[in-house]
């Protein structure tokens, strides 16, 4: 995840600015760079690499300005060079910027063909012309920022100064977060209140769609609407050495709402979003001529791999054998020559997974691990790796972790798909357009999630859940009954919608809820089929579906809207609603949500 910080300060902040990105290097970054406000222009130092690169320019180069802000990059549009590092600027405003500008394209052309002049590869650069030419037309920094909000698609953090303003800085976010510090006579902003722990400990977290314009008096906080509002400050317990839960009552709750941004960062890993393909490591074989990919995991992340299977069949024309990491590695199944072993793990020391993948590699298979964690055990002996950057994951029901493995392996489908000429060039670039729209889409879930409490306070009266699932939403209807057993401790299982009649139909009375996860795609009409056999033993339906209710064609409990997303990207897209409903039943029920009984984070013995 990249890092952004901010300071109005009362002294020069530059040395400040870096000692806060180094709190935040524990996200990852390949670039790093600093911006500030000195007599009345913009200065700027930027550079390659760690923080000690930026450093030594700053001792060859100083910045006195007292207002600043500074960013650790992710590469996403564009190479980890210097030039595409941030901040961004014209000779009037500067901008650091996370996630992803989806329509970066149209503005930059339109942008263009106005007499701006780009510098970069990066979608950032659209957002500081797009303000410069708000600017141009004689608005205020404070209005030509808010016209450029108005213009923005996707999912970002924003912070941005501007050339004659020593006493102005704004901030935007929308599916990535931001955290304001107080400070007496200086104010503070960054992507984590880690960041901020050395200079305060009173924070205001900004709420979704807020901007605001902070000054050395305060700030101003505004909803997406435009209209003022009061955001508390709290006493943050972030600290150098500790990852703090924000404004979250739980880890699993920020790590729910961290979807977007971490996503973000994994599709930059590993798509050129300029060009509309994907990019891969060198896995050391043919990709054209593998005979069959092997998948091994334990928990969610097995459930990852199964809807990577549904995706390297479909897109790639691979035959695809998967199964849990405790049973492939005893019972001795065969592995054809130049095979792909592909293992997916969170911690990356998960013993069942491990020793599974010694078994493949001494059969011969080339070894790939889709991980958290990239000095794990499992990537040291992996071929390659194609690793998730999720960030730390605290809470033990995995969440961010497990959309990121869906992203990775969705991204690994398609580059397979593209070498064996499966799949042509448009229909990676289409596809790939729709991987870029899935952190706006999960943001805009999390804006309220009202229903969601509601619903819990139904489920939490059950004894038995199911949930059902056809095609690649099969994989999700088990995540969803492993998330509610692991922290509200209720019986749940999922079962693919096609087996109702082969036996879990007994279940079936007035008192079980059935949640059916139900995009509308090819296989949609069975799953409604599914429904009213349901609803003719007087089961309890919620439908998770961007259908209309009214399609299910019988009586619903609930129905929790979606999106319309591609059916290539609704297994990510779909993986939030059902991490919802279980953490706010776990809520109402009031288990221990982030350490649940029983279970740890990595299992690291058989």
């Amino acid at each position: 995840m990249c890092g952004i910080v901010g300071i109005l300060g009362t002294k020069p902040v530059a040395l400040d600015l870096v000692d806060a990105l180094r709190r935040l290097e524990y996200r990852g970054y390949d670039s790093a760079g600093i911006a500030t406000v000195e007599n009345g222009r913009l200065g700027r130092r930027r550079a390659e690499g760690k923080l000690r690169n930026l450093e030594h320019r700053l001792v060859e180069e100083p910045l006195k300005g007292h207002v600043g802000i500074g960013h650790t990059r992710w590469a996403t549009h564009g190479r980890p060079t210097e030039r595409n590092a941030h901040p961004h600027m014209s000779p009037r405003v500067s901008v650091v910027h996370n996630g992803i500008i989806e329509n970066f394209r149209e503005l930059r052309e339109a942008l263009t063909a106005k007499g701006h002049v780009f510098e970069t590869e990066t979608d950032t650069e659209a957002v500081v012309h797009l303000i410069t030419h708000e600017m141009d037309k004689g608005l205020g920094p404070v209005d030509a920022v808010k016209a450029t909000l108005k213009q923005l698609e996707g999912a970002f953090a924003l912070a941005i100064i501007f050339a004659g303003q020593d006493n102005l800085m704004m901030a935007a976010r929308l599916g990535s977060p931001l955290v304001i510090g107080h400070g007496e006579g200086e104010m503070y902003l960054g992507s984590d209140a880690i960041a901020l722990a050395p200079f305060t400990d009173t924070v205001t977290y900004l709420e979704e769609g807020d901007f605001a314009v902070l000054s050395h008096n305060g700030a101003q906080v505004f909803d997406k609407s435009g209209a003022p509002v009061e955001r508390n400050a709290v006493k943050s317990q972030a600290n150098a050495l500790l990852v703090d839960k924000g404004n979250h009552r739980h880890f699993m709750a920020k790590e729910i709402h961290e979807q977007p941004e971490v996503i973000s960062h994994t599709l930059a890993h590993y798509l050129d979003m300029a060009d509309g393909t994907v990019r891969i490591p060198d896995v050391g074989i043919d990709l054209a001529t593998i005979p069959r990919v092997t998948i091994s995991a334990c928990g969610t992340a097995y459930y990852a791999g199964l809807v990577g299977k549904y995706w390297i069949e479909r897109f790639a024309r691979v035959p695809v054998e998967i199964d849990i990491a405790s049973e492939l590695r005893y019972r001795e199944a065969p592995l054809p020559p130049g095979g792909l072993a592909i293992f997916v793990s969170q911690s990356g020391e998960t013993a069942d997974t491990l020793a599974t993948l010694r078994y493949c590699k001494e059969n011969g298979q080339r070894i790939a691990s889709v991980v958290n964690v990239r000095t794990s055990t499992i990537a040291r002996e992996s071929d390659v790796v194609l690793p998730t950057l999720a960030g730390p994951e605290i809470g033990v029901a995995s969440t961010k972790a497990f959309t990121c493995q869906l992203t990775a392996l969705a991204c690994f489908a398609l580059a397979l798909g593209r070498a064996r000429g499966a799949i042509d060039e448009a229909t990676e670039r289409a596809l790939v357009k729709e991987l870029m729209e899935v952190p706006r889409q999960i943001a805009n879930q999390l804006t309220d999630e009202s229903q969601y409490e509601a619903l819990a306070h139904q489920l939490m009266k059950s004894r038995d859940v199911l949930y059902l699932g056809r095609g690649q939403s099969y994989p999700l209807a088990m995540e969803g009954a492993l998330k509610l057993k692991e922290i509200s401790y209720l019986h749940a299982e999922g079962y693919a919608a096609g087996e109702l009649k082969h036996g879990p139909i007994a279940l079936i009375d007035e008192i079980v809820p059935v949640i059916v996860v139900a995009p509308v795609d090819a296989l949609f009409d069975k799953t409604v089929s599914n429904m009213q056999e349901v609803a003719a033993r007087g089961g309890q339906i919620v439908m998770i579906s961007n259908a209309d209710e009214n399609s299910a064609g019988c009586q619903l409990a609930a129905h929790i809207a979606m999106p319309t997303a591609h059916d290539f990207t609704n297994p990510i897209v779909y993986a939030v609603p059902i991490q919802l409903i279980a953490y706010h039943t776990a809520v109402q029920m009031g288990t221990d949500v982030d350490q649940p009984r029983n279970l740890a984070k990595s299992v690291t013995v058989e």
